[in-house]
């Protein structure tokens, strides 16, 4: 099976290219007026990560160790990844320091134990990814959405720096309008000149954002020491590849509720697919349940309550809700000076939101797998998870969410169940 990847990787990408040719009029395309020569090239990386793929296949290195072996080499691969990381936030103080000369012998120390281990990374990521994607396929069997014991697309990812997306909303309501990925060495000073240029021009709400995945093939991964959070994007974009393959996911920027539809569905599946990799692999990292209250003591009882904290989720759902009744008033200018404000009240709570908009809200409001958030009251995410739990299983439900093609195929399809 291994010959699929490239074989799937040309098919993907004959899609992305033939999708270029859009009318002017189409709105991600005055976008791109401004940002085509600084987009991401993913056909060089992606060319590249087959390359990479198919030359550790052929060494099949992992194939040499047993279970345990194999989940320890990860252990110690995201070990590593989080010695460079902390060494290249050390380095980035360093070079913050006014006074260079008393840290210049310090900064060129620690830059040359970060290229050797910038060197291990370069030769263990490709076997630590190999292992992944072996567990992850084999803990995708149990879900039963495999064929044959094979996963299909056949599971690929590669960790990697990961471009920025920009993010365009109209301003009157909040609509994705174009979300276009650009070059990963681009500054913050260079994102902020792109939205402002963009918004002026085209009277639009812009973002530039990071992202964690992209649902290439192979899939993009950014690189991290968290594996549980690896293990989530891991199976989320493995999951957008599974829907590509299908209506839902071939018509995933038709429509608004077309792409809110693919991320919760694969924000749902990510969850649960990646859950079950760290519990069966990597047990010791399985998140600990709360306590329930019976197991509390009588002098914890006690004790005054603490004092409330701050719930980020649940004030950015009350704070899209206010902006959407905002804007159904035709009442732009004030929609935007409240969400102004309630990013200066996030802020004092110790979130470093750079700009809280539309845009903000048509990229982050499209991943609506939790009855809160930045969705706000979007009915197109309740009703996916109302399917989910209609669901006997996580195939049932992916089976079900991957032929339709419209949001009003959905409502069809629970009033159906509910009959």
């Amino acid at each position: 099976m291994r010959r699929l990847a490239p074989l799937l990787s040309l098919l993907l990408l004959s899609q992305c290219i033939g999708g270029a040719s859009v009318p002017q009029k189409d709105p991600s395309e005055r976008v791109r007026a401004f940002t085509r020569s600084i987009e991401f090239d993913y056909v060089t990386w992606t060319w590249d990560a087959v390359w990479i793929k198919l030359r550790q296949a052929a060494l099949g290195i992992e194939k040499y160790l047993d279970e345990l072996e194999q989940s320890q080499f990860v252990r110690d691969y995201m070990a590593l990844v989080s010695q460079i990381q902390m060494g290249e936030a050390q380095l980035s103080i360093l070079h913050a320091n006014p006074d260079q000369k008393t840290v210049e012998g310090q900064t060129q120390k620690l830059q040359e134990e970060l290229a050797a281990l910038y060197a291990q990374r370069v030769q263990r990521a490709p076997v630590a990814e190999s292992i992944l994607q072996a567990q992850l396929g084999a803990v995708i069997a149990q879900f039963d959405l495999a064929e044959g014991g094979q996963t299909i697309p056949p599971l690929l990812f590669h960790g990697t720096p990961l471009p920025w997306a920009l993010i365009a909303s109209r301003r009157d309501v909040i609509a994705q309008e174009a979300n276009i990925s650009l070059e990963t060495e681009l500054t913050l000073e260079e994102h902020i000149s792109l939205e402002q240029q963009v918004a002026h021009a085209l009277d639009l709400s812009t973002l530039v954002v990071p992202v964690g995945g992209v649902g290439t093939y192979p899939t993009m991964v950014a690189q991290s020491s968290d594996l549980n959070w690896l293990a989530e994007v891991i199976s989320h974009e493995w999951t957008h590849n599974y829907l590509t393959l299908r209506p839902l996911g071939l018509l995933y920027s038709r429509s608004g509720e077309l792409t809110t539809m693919n991320e919760t569905t694969a924000n749902i599946s990510g969850k649960e697919i990646g859950a079950a990799l760290i519990a069966r692999f990597y047990p010791e990292l399985v998140p600990s349940p709360l306590l329930p209250a019976s197991s509390q003591s009588q002098e914890q009882a006690a004790s005054p309550p603490p004092a409330p904290v701050f719930d980020f989720r649940a004030e950015m759902h009350a704070t899209r809700i206010r902006v959407d009744a905002l804007l159904a008033k035709d009442k732009v200018e004030e929609a935007e000076a409240y969400m102004e404000a309630r990013r200066l009240v996030f802020w004092e709570h110790g979130y470093a939101i750079r700009k809280l908009n539309q845009a903000y809200f048509a990229f982050y409001g499209s991943y609506a797998d939790t009855p809160i958030g930045p969705a706000g009251e979007d009915p197109v995410g309740i009703a996916v998870r109302e399917l989910r739990t209609r669901s006997a299983s996580l195939a049932e439900f992916l089976q079900r969410m991957a032929p339709l093609t419209s949001f009003a195929d959905l409502q069809a399809l629970l009033a159906n169940l509910g009959e």
